[in-house]
């Protein structure tokens, strides 16, 4: 592990890219061969809701943006503390790095086929960058206190105005696909094709900003795991907090729905409980306990993850991995899908290792 750094941090990204660059499809895969109740029900966790409620697969992009947070007090506010008089300087990378992520998530919806009347300008991509941009500029110019103070006026602010504002046709406060208020200013201000159907945009202009506010509870996560603070106790505060966001979080969601589509407030503190919760759990074997062999195959996705999330789009893995197993995953049966989707997953781990080995990571 590298001096001063948390290893279950790039051991949580893995964990949390691996379901969606191939873990999920495992699932998919063992539902089909394993009819069991029990199955059947870790099978509904990895399809995101339709609309309101929470699934297990809910939680991944939140936890992503939580993690986004969870470093900047280890990266943007150990460089403010070293060198405070090159505000400037930072200010011009986290401009590069915001450009940078816009443009990978333009080639993630085809940038590159110089369609550009069928681009989606927005995505998770362009979430991510817009929401590291947002909460860095929160970090340069706050402490914790303002962080926080941030994170509540936020959720409570746009509360407020998706329940207060009246929508065309539908009124104020109506949470429906066709009737809130998120859909009805992506279909204005979003250009078309692409945009919009009948719920907007999956990652839309208004519900970016309390996406902000999982980035900065990570924030926060982050200043509490950098402090002097023994693990046990770092560990059991993360914990705490974890249970009283889930708890706030679902007592909310009586007057504000869980609605990921939306980022509703309610849903901002549920997910972010959750997140508290694994990287407490991680946090605490890996860092605390000193666990950390097992946590590789993690950790190897983790400190590569947009670049493999990229090469699914840009790649047919499932192609690449039957140049190697076509000789012999027939003989498998009705296991067959299982064994190609864990192929799958295989080849691109491998790639991620090899350049792991290599020391080349793709920084953004």
């Amino acid at each position: 592990m590298v001096a001063g750094r948390v290893a279950s941090i790039d051991a949580l990204r893995g964990f949390d890219m691996m379901w969606i660059t191939g873990g999920e499809e495992v699932i998919h895969a063992l539902d089909k061969v394993i009819h069991h109740p029990v199955m059947k029900v870790v099978d509904e966790q990895f399809h995101h809701v339709r609309w309101e409620g929470f699934h297990f697969y809910d939680l991944i992009f939140p936890l992503f943006l939580f993690i986004v947070g969870l470093v900047l007090p280890f990266s943007l506010t150990r460089r403010l503390e070293a060198a405070p008089a090159r505000r400037g300087q930072i200010y011009r990378h986290l401009v590069r790095r915001l450009l940078l992520l816009l443009v990978l998530g333009w080639v993630y919806y085809g940038l590159l086929d110089f369609r550009f009347h069928d681009l989606r300008l927005a995505g998770v991509l362009q979430r991510i960058a817009v929401c590291y941009f947002l909460a860095a500029l929160v970090v340069m110019n706050t402490g914790v206190r303002g962080q926080a103070l941030t994170v509540a006026a936020v959720l409570l602010l746009y509360w407020a105005v998706i329940m207060l504002t009246p929508v065309p046709g539908f009124g104020a406060g109506v949470l429906t696909p066709e009737g809130n208020l998120g859909a009805w200013v992506d279909q204005h201000l979003l250009p078309r094709p692409y945009c919009c159907n009948t719920y907007g945009d999956a990652e839309g202009i208004l519900s970016t900003f309390p996406a902000v506010c999982s980035t900065l509870l990570g924030v926060l996560a982050g200043h509490w795991l950098r402090s002097d603070r023994s693990g046990n106790r770092k560990a059991l505060g993360l914990a705490l907090s974890g249970v009283g966001s889930l708890l706030v979080g679902l007592i909310w969601g009586h007057w504000f729905p869980v609605i990921k589509y939306l980022w509703t407030s309610s849903y901002v503190l549920v997910a972010g409980g959750w997140s508290l919760l694994i990287t407490a759990l991680f946090y605490y074997i890996i860092d605390v306990r000193g666990y950390q062999r097992w946590s590789f195959f993690f950790t190897v996705i983790g400190m590569n993850a947009v670049t493999i999330y990229l090469a699914r789009r840009l790649f047919d893995f499932d192609a690449l991995a039957n140049v190697f197993v076509h000789g012999f995953i027939g003989y498998l049966g009705v296991w067959m899908p299982v064994g190609m989707a864990v192929s799958s997953l295989a080849v691109g781990w491998l790639l991620l290792w090899f350049l792991y080995r290599q020391k080349i990571f793709l920084k953004v």
